[in-house]
């Protein structure tokens, strides 16, 4: 990307982006190149990152294992629903992964959690979730139970309408209520400390 294309998007990005300086927004995008490899730029050609190199890094970077969630996270970023994260994508993306607000990270959880994207976290949903992310006790005849009384449990805990489902309503008043709910299904943000840009990027 040549300089003055490069500024072009630096400086609009910044614009829109709140959470990032204008050098760390530069330092995004140079990234971001560096990890998609040279790809020439040509008319038709998608330039991001595929869902394995996406997965990759959130993996080796923020030691997420589980690949629903990871599945979960890229389909988060990719806003166009193209299979790949175009370099605004990604710096969106990791604005709100990275230094959200809780409104934008309760927005940014409650996506990942609603797997088939009808604005309701069904107990489906969440025994999903919650079985891949139990250890499994070699002792216990049907692992499958003691995560059914989980699910009852949250939806107890989380599900203020009693609709027997979590609605965006319902998650957003259980996350203010106890903030540690935020993650409840399964971790899909980098650990709560304060993010220095500078030590996440040197492991890319």
């Amino acid at each position: 990307m040549n300089r003055k294309k490069l500024q072009k998007l630096t400086d609009s990005l910044t614009k829109n982006c709140k959470h990032f300086s204008k050098f760390e927004v530069k330092c995004l995008i140079n990234l971001f190149y560096n990890l998609v490899g040279e790809v020439t730029e040509r008319q038709g050609v998608i330039i991001g990152l595929d869902r394995n190199a996406f997965r990759n890094i959130l993996h080796m970077t923020f030691g997420m294992t589980d690949d629903m969630i990871m599945d979960r996270v890229f389909r988060g970023f990719d806003k166009d629903n193209d299979g790949c994260i175009s370099v605004i994508e990604w710096v969106y993306g990791l604005s709100v992964f990275l230094r959200g607000t809780l409104e934008e990270k309760m927005k940014y959880c409650f996506e990942v959690f609603d797997l088939n994207g009808d604005s309701f976290i069904s107990k489906e949903e969440m025994f999903h979730m919650l079985k891949n992310s139990l250890l499994k006790q070699p002792s216990e005849e049907d692992p499958d139970e003691g995560i059914k009384d989980l699910v009852e449990i949250t939806l107890k805990k989380m599900d203020h309408d009693h609709d027997g489902k979590l609605s965006f309503a319902d998650y957003e008043q259980a996350v203010r209520e106890e903030t540690l709910l935020l993650e409840a299904f399964g971790p899909c943000l980098p650990d709560p400390k304060p993010q220095d840009l500078k030590a996440t990027t040197e492991n890319w």
